[in-house]
């Protein structure tokens, strides 16, 4: 896990850190997100609050933006990574991923305009696009799919 990120825009690069959550079926889709004035595809998660974790970061942020209350310990660490973001030009987005099954149908919520299915053979070809362009997808779920979600489903 990240213990210290330089958040001062005096660091050489300015980076975000959040938590994100692969939310799969049974079948292999994974839930991604849109958030309100924006056009990129991502997974569900956001910047830490003070004082929380990554983890408790993660349940928080699936909760409010798509109202699915998950238990810690139903989540399972995939890594961190380090992508650019996807609607914060000249930042770095450095991400605590976790994975979680889902059962049902989120909902958007918050700064959610719309939560959207990606089926498995999607998720292929996502894996295929090169991060710096990679539109209507954020880098990080490129990276994510590429490196964690291949051939073998998550959780």
């Amino acid at each position: 896990m990240i213990r210290s990120v330089d958040h001062s825009d005096t660091a050489a690069v300015r980076t975000i850190s959040v938590s994100a959550v692969v939310l799969s079926r049974p079948d292999g889709a994974v839930v991604t997100v849109r958030k309100v004035g924006t056009d990129r595809f991502m997974l569900p998660g956001g910047k830490w609050e003070a004082g929380e974790s990554p983890l408790e970061c993660a349940v928080r942020e699936v909760d409010e933006e798509l109202g699915v209350s998950l238990a810690p310990e139903a989540l399972e660490p995939l890594g961190r990574f380090d992508t650019a973001t996807a609607n914060e030009p000249g930042f770095l987005l450095v991400s605590e991923v976790f994975a979680a099954r889902v059962a049902g149908d989120p909902q958007p919520r918050a700064e959610i305009a719309e939560a959207r299915w990606v089926t498995a053979d999607e998720l292929a070809g996502i894996a295929a696009l090169p991060e710096d362009a990679c539109e209507p997808w954020a880098p990080l779920l490129v990276r994510v799919a590429r490196e964690c979600l291949g051939s073998a489903s998550v959780s």
